[in-house]
Formats: structure tokens, sequence, C-alpha cells
């Protein structure tokens, strides 16, 4: 049995990009579907480090006060190589209303995405919910017209004047749409695993670990734990697994020796772990008539300084008003030329993470006496130079809000801790 949704705008994905596009589009009293493949919001791994800007961008949706108590802010970064601390960062200093980056869970923000959406009568939230081909008019070569998903209760078509493609990285409607693009895998990739927070460790800090040519992340995550990131070859996972879970602990052993009792406890299979395929994705042209990419659909980036967030939820409210006004107008034209004004005034941003991104890849890949060397002879060069710092720090993570009065912090602290 074949079900019928009409609406004028469709989007294939409910994280953060597509959720908080289809929110601003309510608000505007466009009619939305979303059509999201997962049954729930319990996401584990998935984006929670929300950079400053998109904090601000929050507040400003009025979503912020939602997540009171579900995030904790990052008040630090500091990176040690070799044991020695190379670069530290007071995020304070940044004079911008909302300096801090957050750690906020993904399904908090996507359930107070969900909730804020349903308060407009023209939001739809379809869930459990795949995508499986595009309706076109005129056959494969002809504008997209909606999108045909799968559910438990049968298939259902959703018919729109734009679908917006918002599934991720691995995006299936941008396969199915034919748009060119281009994947460039990096050099590594990352394990993933949780541990209890470390009695001894500030819970407001970033912390980047490095030796020789291995680095790992170690991110405070609401309400009490750590997530760790460890990098290993592109492609390394099976020669990983065949030395067996004692040469992951002993990789972690070398960087974070605190963690190491810890490690065995709580890592006892590779099922306590997760992966992560690093690569970014280059597209030429995010849009054709009557679709459009965004977030990582349309530009895939690395998990280095929470990036991927980031530039989803500035997508969604740099679209939102072009898609508005493009439907008020009533021309198929019109979204077009919204579409396109979208990628043109979004591409240079994205292009300037993706490459202090890679930038920051190479450094952290760089390996042997000399390679050490220059690295941290890097990073201390700009650890002494405050202007110097905060130019490179702004570039990540202040593109859209400008200088001003810090707000006071909405802090959410986690019980005092003795060593």
């Amino acid at each position: 049995m074949t079900a019928e949704l009409t609406a004028q705008v469709c989007v294939v994905g409910g994280g953060p990009a597509g959720l908080t596009l289809a929110v601003e589009l309510a608000k505007r009293s466009v009619s939305v579907v979303v059509l999201e493949q997962s049954g729930h919001f319990n996401r584990s791994f998935r984006g929670e480090s929300v950079s400053p800007d998109s904090v601000w961008l929050l507040d400003r949706l009025g979503l912020l006060d939602r997540l009171d108590g579900t995030y904790a802010q990052m008040h630090h970064m500091e990176i040690v190589d070799s044991g020695s601390t190379v670069l530290s960062v007071d995020f304070s200093d940044f004079r911008y209303p909302h300096p801090y980056p957050v750690e906020l869970p993904q399904p908090a923000l996507l359930s107070a995405l969900a909730d804020a959406g349903r308060a407009h009568p023209g939001f739809t939230l379809r869930q459990s919910a795949t995508a499986v081909g595009l309706l076109r008019e005129q056959g494969d070569s002809g504008p997209v017209t909606g999108v045909r998903a799968r559910t438990p209760d049968g298939e259902l078509v959703v018919r729109a004047a734009l679908t917006v493609a918002a599934d991720g990285r691995f995006s299936k409607v941008r396969e199915m749409s034919g748009l060119a693009y281009e994947k460039q895998p990096l050099d590594r990739d990352v394990i993933w695993l949780r541990l209890p927070f470390p009695e001894e460790w500030d819970s407001h800090t970033y912390r980047i670990r490095i030796r020789g040519g291995e680095h790992g992340l170690f991110i405070p995550t609401h309400p009490d734990s750590v997530r760790v990131g460890l990098n290993i070859p592109k492609g390394g996972l099976k020669d990983l697994r065949a030395q067996g879970l004692g040469a992951l602990h002993e990789r972690l052993d070398r960087l974070a020796p605190e963690l190491s009792d810890t490690v065995r406890k709580e890592v006892r299979a590779w099922s306590d772990t997760s992966m992560l395929d690093i690569f970014t994705t280059v597209v030429p042209r995010w849009s054709m008539p009557g679709l459009v990419l965004m977030g990582d659909a349309a530009h895939t980036l690395t998990p280095i300084l929470g990036q991927g967030v980031n530039h989803a939820i500035i997508d969604a409210v740099t679209l939102a008003p072009l898609v508005g006004e493009a439907l008020a107008d009533d021309s198929a034209a019109a979204l077009v030329r919204a579409c396109e004004t979208f990628q043109s005034s979004r591409e240079e941003a994205v292009r300037r993470s993706r490459a202090l991104q890679l930038r920051q890849e190479r450094l952290f890949a760089l390996d042997g006496w000399l390679g050490g060397l220059a690295r941290r002879s890097l990073y201390r060069v700009v650890d002494r130079n405050r202007a110097l710092q905060q130019k490179v720090l702004a570039r990540a993570y202040f593109q859209v809000q400008g200088p001003g009065p810090v707000v006071a912090p909405r802090v959410v602290r986690q019980p005092a801790r003795r060593p």
C-alpha cells in the first residue's frame, strides 16, 4: 500500500542540518516533511561538539533555553606533545557573545529541534522512513519533484517543490541524484570509545595528546564520561584487531597513561568501540532543479574542531530564508536561483574550514625526530602569540558572530572531583 504526502519542501535526514532547516522553514509558514531513517534519536559518537557560532545561533533561534542542563561548556583546549604542553587556549580570551564551544549529546539537540518543529502546523516528521528513490518529471533527466520512501507501513511518496538532501556523509540522495562529487580519503581513521571521566581531569577542557605519529582526542561528554578518539592508519582496523585488544590498550597507555586501568575495565571487546572512516567530500554543484544538498551531503568535513555540526546549522539558517522567499515567488526558476545563491554564500567558509582541518591533519601525522620537532615548534609559536592564536581559531569558531559583549556563561557544572 502506498501513502502520499504533499509539502512545499521535503527534507531527507533528521539530523542537526535537516531538523534545523525544517524548523526555520516551518517558522516561515512553509510546509515541510522530514524523512528520518532511524526510529529514534539515540545516536552514539555523532557530532556532540558544537562550535561557539552554533551556540550563538541556537540562542538566537530560541533553542538554547530548551537545552539547559543537557550540555557542558568547554573553557580550555590544550595540546600535549611528547609529554609537554605546546598549546593552551583559554576561550574566555575571545571577546564574542558566545566564546565557548559546548559538548551537547545529539539526542538532546535533535529532540529539542523536533519539539520546536511540532509547534508549527506545517511541520511533519516521519521517522523509520528510508528514502529509496527520487520522483522526477520527464523521466530520469527532469526536475526532482519529491521522494519515494520505505516505511514499516509500506511505501510513502512525498511530493514537494524542493527536496533537500540532509542525509549525511554517505548521502543516498546525493547518489540517486547523479550529482558529481569527489571523495578524498585522508591518511587515517579514528577509533572512538567512551570511558568514565577521570577524577584528576578538569571537565571543561579539550585535550589533544600526541606522541610521534600517534594522537588522540579526549573530549569531556555530558554528564560524566570522556569520548576518546584514537588515530589509526587508513584501513588499519583489520591489522589492529589482528594484534588483539591489548594493542588498543597499549596505544592509549602511550597517550594517556592515567586512563590505562579504566580502558582495561571498560573496553573488553571491539564492540565497545566505533570506527570512523575519515574523508572529505567535494561537490562541485550542490543543487539541480528541485533538489539541493546541505550539511555533510554537500561538504563532508573531518572531526577536527567540531566543524560538521557547525556548518550544518549555518547551512540551515542560510538556506531557510532563501527558500522561503523563493517559494513566495512561486516559480521554479526562483528556487533554482535560491539554491545557487546558497552554495555561493557558503562555499568559501567551507573551503576555509576544510583547509584548516587538512593542515591540522598533516601536523598530527608528522613522525620522526625532525617532524615532531617542527610540529612542537609551530604549536609553541602559536601558543606564545595570542593575536596569532586568536586569528587561527577564529577561522574555525567565529565565522558568523561578530565581536561583542560576552554572554554570561550557561555552564553546566559537574560534581566536584577529588584527586
